[in-house]
């Protein structure tokens, strides 16, 4: 599926709806390349973006800073290979287009849905191309928009008119947090416990409370969890480890959480959410771990526990986002913690790694 374009790796078409971004052409522009494992490269060599049948050049002004970049620098990012431009949450203004029935323009502010899919697969014959068969993701399985510009499908671009540049690059990670929330079927006033929070887990209650839940959040850095009820208005904190159970007894009457959000990645703490749902409840693993879980199966039948994996999003993931935005339920400038222009970003991100820079969202401008 794949050949070679230099160092890069571009896959052939899939189909007409979602040919990967094409890294060919005379012209050259800017970009961030992650080598190798710990290695990222400013260049200024990076072949122009092509504009194949039905796609667009959109100009990046904004990529957000992802988990998976993270897990990606540092080597454990699953069906990854090196070297990558990384970057999928992102936003620009269009600069060629065609003729096209959501009638985009070049100058258009857009967001993007980074999610590749092949439209003939058993997930997308049945409306589900967030987890198609043949799924390639921008930064993940294709380059990314670490880059000035770059060829997407038309179909996968969102308008973002009256939306910030900052707010039009968020719409994908926030969307993740909607359509774990979605996927749930959270009824109103029932109880979600939210286990992370980092930008995920944040945009799973940030929803979970626009849907009239009763939000819990819980991790180790009391700092995250002073954000979690300033910025996404989670009504209750739980510390993760050992009083975890004890703590969630007392806030519920004993009943523990209707809906459990794991978006940790982390293997221990998605082995331990098993425990931490109420009888009839239901489990839902929003962070992806490179490892197996592992969980005690009379723990899981006696709570008759249903247990979902969320992945991506779908469109009306991201519209909801932009209602929410729009009418003031998501605020996405103090969701922005961190800036740094496109030659500044490799010296600060060693910074953004660490712990005590209380990174929620780190933003590259182009």
């Amino acid at each position: 599926m794949y050949r070679s374009c230099g160092r890069f790796e571009t896959a052939e078409p899939v189909s007409a709806a979602a040919n990967p971004p094409q890294l060919k052409g005379s012209g050259r522009m800017k970009g961030i390349v992650c080598e190798e494992v710990g290695r990222l490269r400013l260049t200024s060599d990076l072949p122009e973006p092509v504009r194949g049948p039905g796609e667009a050049i959109v100009r990046i002004r904004r990529t957000g800073i992802c988990g998976t970049d993270i897990h990606a620098f540092r080597g454990n990012q699953p069906f990854f290979t090196y070297p990558r431009i990384l970057g999928h949450e992102l936003s620009g203004t269009i600069e060629e287009i065609g003729d096209n029935e959501a009638g985009l323009v070049p100058g258009d502010p857009v967001g993007m849905i980074p999610y590749l899919h092949c439209g003939s697969c058993v997930a997308c014959r049945n409306g589900k191309p967030n987890c198609c068969v043949n799924l390639q993701v921008l930064g993940v399985h294709v380059d990314g928009g670490m880059r000035e510009r770059i060829a997407v499908p038309v179909s996968h671009l969102v308008l973002a008119r009256g939306l910030t540049l900052d707010q039009a690059a968020m719409l994908e990670p926030l969307a993740i947090g909607a359509h774990a929330v979605r996927r749930s079927e959270l009824k109103p006033g029932e109880t979600a416990l939210v286990i992370g929070a980092g930008p995920i887990g944040l945009g799973v209650m940030a929803f979970a409370k626009r849907r009239g839940a009763t939000v819990i959040a819980m991790d180790i850095n009391r700092e995250r969890l002073a954000f979690c009820r300033n910025w996404a208005r989670a009504d209750h904190e739980a510390s993760a480890g050992e009083q975890a159970k004890r703590q969630l007894a007392e806030l519920t009457g004993g009943d523990f959480p209707a809906v459990v959000f794991d978006a940790t990645g982390n293997a221990q703490s998605m082995a331990a959410s098993f425990e931490l749902a109420a009888h009839g409840g239901k489990l839902v693993f929003v962070g992806l771990v490179k490892a197996d879980i592992a969980f005690h199966d009379p723990e899981f039948h006696k709570r008759e526990l249903t247990l979902l994996a969320s992945r991506n999003a779908l469109r009306e993931d991201f519209d909801e986002v932009m209602a929410a935005m729009r009418c003031g339920d998501v605020d996405a400038d103090r969701y922005v913690t961190h800036r740094a222009a496109a030659d500044e970003m490799i010296g600060r991100f060693g910074e953004w790694l660490k712990p005590e820079s209380n990174v929620i969202k780190a933003v590259v401008s182009w």
